[in-house]
């Protein structure tokens, strides 16, 4: 069984590790310290099995578990609080972990998992891979206090704004607390860079116009002009 755990505190994500590494059967474990961590590391990691902290900051573990792509890995929930078992079943969520939590109580939780993947063969332990060129295919983004999922593939293109991304959707442009180049470390290579303020996503692009001084102007569909400075002209030409 392969298993990542999520939580954004150090000392519990070090602590259920231990107690899993001492227990039969486990092929792997790996580790994500927030939402938007967990989606590229389940997308990379390919996990039977997920152990999400429900109160983490700006995506709960509710939300997480919401926005798994298909098919998803099982879910155990680890929290100090009990008010959220009722939305966590509701989540479909295969066991609810109270902290602290002792080797026993961690035990029957694996015994359910393994009991899970036993009378589905397929469905945990055996994600496709994703074909689409995008290690991650949803983003978790929070604002005013509401955390939504925005598609990979609807982001046509992404300019920095201070300290924030805004990501430039058909409908909507999104603010996420993220670098422009932490994001685009995360999306993959279906994204390039095409200013020092901006990128743009690669089957987006319709037309390349040329502009003065060997600068471009990237034409999106919906008729979105993206400026590309010659610094990164022949990159983003050289990957259409």
């Amino acid at each position: 069984m392969r298993i990542l755990i999520v939580d954004d505190e150090r000392p519990a994500r070090d602590k259920l590790r231990r107690m899993l590494a001492r227990e039969p059967g486990i092929a792997a474990i790996d580790e994500a310290r927030d939402g938007i961590d967990a989606l590229q590391r389940i997308a990379e990691f390919r996990p039977d099995a997920c152990f999400f902290d429900i109160q983490m900051p700006e995506v709960s573990g509710l939300e997480l578990a919401a926005s798994l792509p298909a098919p998803a890995p099982l879910v155990v929930f680890v929290t100090a609080f009990d008010q959220y078992a009722i939305r966590a079943f509701d989540a479909n969520a295969i066991d609810y972990l109270l902290k602290p939590y002792d080797e026993a109580r961690l035990r029957r939780a694996l015994g359910r998992l393994r009991e899970r993947i036993a009378a589905q063969p397929g469905a945990a332990g055996a994600l496709p891979p994703f074909d689409d060129g995008h290690p991650l295919r949803q983003l978790l983004v929070s604002e005013r206090g509401v955390t939504r999922v925005v598609r990979v593939e609807q982001i046509g293109w992404i300019e920095t704004a201070d300290n924030y991304v805004v990501l430039h959707c058909p409908l909507e442009q999104p603010l996420m607390r993220q670098t422009l180049a932490g994001l685009l470390d995360k999306l993959g290579p279906g994204f390039v860079r095409c200013h020092r303020r901006a990128a743009v996503q690669l089957n987006w692009i319709e037309r390349v116009e040329a502009l003065d001084k060997g600068d471009c102007a990237l034409v999106l569909r919906g008729g979105a002009r993206v400026p590309c400075s010659r610094q990164y002209r022949a990159d983003v030409i050289g990957k259409l």
